[in-house]
């Protein structure tokens, strides 16, 4: 089978790699979707992020859908022909973290795609998966796989409503719209958020927030006092989804955060200074949020219901053989916002 395999900062390439046999109580999926996250065009552009450097050749990838194509002994409620999502999530489940429910933090976590540990964990940018049955979930009829391969990106922001708390009538400031922020919006919506406005310093993406029912969008970068004004009076939200790792939007969050509000921090950046003076009198929560785990099911199931649309975030769909220009196109935020390849 064919696989995307990235050896170095822009050495990206598609190789030969080996398809494997299903064993007990695993399944055999032909992967047909796969979105290109922020940490695949980490490894893309600069050969990791952070402490985290590639090491050794490995595939990346980690957003997928596709259909079963075999089944090995012992494999329930799957059938040959089922379309699903695959969750890349793949806990030990016997760490103290996994014993307490905290699997997110599993000591031993398989995520594709990831070179945190050493041999690497290869990803999920292959026309032939093998994973274990719990991982698959299943599509209904009439989402497509294009929809279906969402539910990873979406599970992640779902945690973030998690760390959050309720959110039933709160007033909500996402800051960042890039494929994350927008999903957000619509976790933070489904979940019962009154109000939701939404900041960039990009119009096409902030297009892309109201598409996906932010009330008001905002760019910082030509309208940064219609944010200022939302810090009258203490400061009107009650909580903030900060997606951009930028430091600038940490700290105008914090200005017009209510007393007590909740910071959820789900960007990636360097290390940031923060006013600690508004953290301490404000009484705010900063409160980080790292991947998911019960949470991909429930994204399926959303989806699968239409409760939300994740429709209008997909950009472009590239062919396997074209994975450069995907990746690429998806590294140019003023005309990409999700971009999947075909597999």
């Amino acid at each position: 089978m064919k696989s995307i395999v990235i050896h170095a900062a822009r050495d990206l390439r598609i190789e030969e790699t080996e398809t494997g046999t299903p064993a007990e109580g695993q399944v055999e999926v032909a992967i047909e979707a796969g979105g290109i996250c922020g940490s695949d065009l980490h490894y893309y552009n600069h050969g990791g992020f952070g402490a985290i450097r590639l090491r050794q050749p490995m595939i990346l990838g980690h957003e997928v859908a596709g259909t079963i194509k075999a089944l090995g002994t012992g494999v329930s409620g799957l059938a040959i022909g089922d379309r699903v999502a695959v969750s890349p999530s793949r806990p030990c489940g016997q760490c103290d973290y996994c014993l307490k429910g905290l699997q997110n933090h599993c000591l031993y976590m398989r995520f594709y795609g990831s070179a945190m540990p050493m041999p690497h964990i290869q990803g999920a940018f292959r026309q032939r998966l093998i994973a274990e049955s719990w991982q698959c979930h299943t599509v209904a009829a009439g989402v497509s796989i294009n929809e279906a391969a969402f539910a990873e990106p979406f599970a992640v922001t779902l945690h973030a409503v998690n760390r959050a708390g309720s959110l039933l009538g709160k007033k909500v400031l996402v800051t960042g719209c890039g494929p994350i922020g927008a999903l957000c919006i619509l976790a933070a919506r489904a979940h019962g958020a009154q109000e939701i406005v939404a900041t960039d310093v990009m119009d096409a993406v902030l297009g892309k927030a109201r598409a996906v029912g932010a009330d008001r969008t905002i760019n910082v970068a030509t309208e940064s006092e219609a944010l200022a004004a939302y810090s009258a009076n203490k400061g009107y939200f009650d909580v903030m989804f900060e997606a951009s790792g930028n430091e600038r939007a940490v700290r105008s969050g914090l200005e017009v955060l209510k007393p007590r509000g909740i910071l959820i921090q789900l960007g990636l950046g360097g290390d940031v200074s923060i006013p600690q003076n508004l953290v301490v009198s404000k009484e705010i929560d900063m409160r980080g949020t790292f991947r998911f785990h019960e949470e991909f099911a429930l994204a399926v199931s959303l989806i699968n219901q239409r409760r939300v649309d994740v429709k209008p975030l997909l950009t472009e769909i590239f062919p396997l053989e074209e994975a450069v220009r995907a990746f690429d196109t998806a590294g140019d935020r003023s005309r990409s916002m999700k971009v999947q390849i075909a597999f």
